[in-house]
C-alpha cells in the first residue's frame, strides 16, 4: 500500500467527516496549520534541553491531532483547563514574566518562538473559519490561544534554565502583551 493514493491530484482532498473539498478550502488550511504547527513543536522539542518542556512538548503534540479531529465536534473544557494549569504553573515560577522577549537568545526558545508564532497563525485561520459560517467549537479556540501562551513561556523557561535574560526592553515601557 502506498501513501500517493493520486486521489488529490486534481487539487482536492478527503475531509475526516467526510467528502472532499478543494486542497485551497479554509478547513484544510486550519488542518494545514495545526500539522504545521505540530513539526514545528517537534523540532522545538528535538533541541530543547529542559525534559520537562519536551515531555509536554511530545504530549501536546499527539493533542493536537486529536484537536484537528475535533474542530466542529469539540474538545472538553478540561482539555483546555490542562493547557491553563500548566500556562499558571510556569507564570508562578520566580522572574519567568518580566517583559516581552527578543527571540533568538537561544536556539531552542527561539523554536518556542517560532512554535508560538504559527500557533498565532492556526488561530487566525480557525477564526477566519468559524467567521465564513463554519463550525469551530469554542474550546477549539481556546485551546490554541492557551497553547500559544504556553509555548511562548516554554521559551522563557529554557532561557531562565540557561541564564539568559532575553527581555526586550531594559527599563519598562508601556505595557504589552507578551504572547501576542
Amino acid at each position: 500500500m502506498s501513501i500517493s493514493t493520486k486521489r488529490g491530484d486534481k487539487g482536492e482532498t478527503a475531509l475526516v467527516r467526510g467528502g472532499r473539498v478543494s486542497k485551497a478550502d479554509l478547513r484544510i488550511e486550519a488542518y494545514g496549520a495545526l500539522d504545521e504547527l505540530g513539526s514545528v513543536m517537534g523540532f522545538a522539542r528535538s533541541i530543547c534541553p529542559n525534559e520537562r518542556v519536551r515531555e509536554a512538548t511530545k504530549s501536546i503534540q499527539k493533542e493536537l491531532f486529536h484537536v484537528s479531529a475535533s474542530l466542529e465536534k469539540g474538545l472538553t473544557a478540561e482539555t483546555v483547563d490542562r493547557l491553563t494549569k500548566q500556562v499558571e504553573e510556569i507564570e508562578n515560577i520566580e522572574g519567568i514574566v518580566g517583559d516581552w522577549a527578543l527571540p533568538g537568545e537561544s536556539t531552542a526558545s527561539a523554536a518556542y518562538d517560532i512554535a508560538r508564532t504559527v500557533c498565532r497563525r492556526a488561530e487566525r485561520v480557525l477564526v477566519r473559519l468559524r467567521e465564513s459560517g463554519e463550525k469551530v467549537d469554542q474550546n477549539v479556540l481556546a485551546y490554541v490561544n492557551r497553547l500559544s501562551d504556553l509555548l511562548w513561556l516554554f521559551g522563557r523557561l529554557v532561557e531562565k534554565d540557561a541564564g539568559i535574560d532575553s527581555r526586550l526592553r531594559e527599563g519598562g515601557g508601556p505595557n504589552w502583551s507578551r504572547a501576542w
